[in-house]
């Protein structure tokens, strides 16, 4: 199988970069080799590669940046996702795509189903649901799965941004009222391997691991985990006004995927381990 991978150098790239490959030959172009903002730079490649699966995992995911740069978020999060399920609809092609909980509104204390109704807060929630939806619409077969509070042990995410604050800092104010799943780029890669070698439905799924947390409990764990003193005090989201508005409800349900994948996906202290294990022996 030829596989297309975009979007190799982000945090979820990587993993899957690392473990597409007992699939098939992995063909991952990067940025100088690949326009991904350039409609046509898209069009010339996937007709000279002919990929038999086409895993995308390029976004824009500067949230507050996206609020004043919308074309840039528009093109990478919706036209470039909608370019690709074309192609894959043409070519009978299977187009693996991620998705967030920024769709959803972020009201309530209710998980969300991938039934539920959506109503983004921002331009990168909005674009995000485009992107969705254009795949959903192209009649191409297709896995898009649904993810909360990303990271890894490399690129920049929460996890590390904490680890190195707690390098000079005693105490953090951290945001205690959005509640979510913090999920590990290396789970997604791995539920993503499972699911395309177990051909479950195509479709919307939501990925996250089992529990919940605030971002302040987040770094408590963290630092927890990592052996810090540093202590993250509780503050609510209207003490740290962003650009764009964040959802404070970012609980996603995760039956169908479990049910279509026959498991129990593991919780979110257990990835945390993981990821803070191979960060810190690097």
């Amino acid at each position: 199988m030829n596989i297309l991978l975009l979007g190799k150098t982000g945090q979820v790239g990587f993993e899957l970069q690392r473990s597409l490959s007992p699939l098939g030959k992995i063909t991952a172009p990067g940025r100088e080799e690949l326009d991904l903002t350039s409609e046509l730079a898209v069009a010339v490649y996937l007709e000279h590669h002919h990929p038999d699966m086409i895993v995308n995992a390029a976004a824009y995911t500067a949230v507050d940046a996206a609020e004043q740069q919308q074309p840039e978020a528009q093109r990478l999060n919706a036209g470039l996702p909608a370019q690709l399920a074309q192609y894959s609809a043409a070519q009978g092609t299977l187009l693996v795509h991620y998705s967030s909980d920024y769709v959803y509104p972020g009201t309530g204390v209710t998980p969300w189903q991938e039934s539920s109704s959506t109503a983004p807060l921002s331009v990168y929630g909005q674009t995000k649901l485009e992107g969705d939806q254009a795949i959903q619409q192209s009649a191409c077969e297709h896995l898009i799965f649904r993810t909360s509070w990303v990271f890894s042990a490399r690129g920049n995410n929460f996890m590390k941004t904490m680890l190195r604050l707690a390098e000079s800092k005693t105490e953090l104010n951290i945001v205690a009222d959005q509640i979510g799943a913090p999920t590990s780029a290396r789970l997604i890669a791995q539920i993503t391997i499972l699911a395309v070698h177990s051909n479950i439905p195509s479709g919307l799924y939501h990925l996250a691991p089992a529990g919940e947390t605030s971002w302040q409990g987040f770094a408590k764990e963290i630092f927890h985990q990592a052996g810090k003193t540093t202590t993250a005090n509780s503050i609510p989201t209207s003490d740290y006004p962003t650009p764009a508005t964040r959802p404070l409800n970012s609980r996603m349900d995760t039956t169908k995927l479990e049910t279509a994948l026959d498991i129990q996906l593991p919780d979110w202290q257990s990835q945390l381990a993981l990821t803070l294990n191979e960060y810190l022996e690097k």
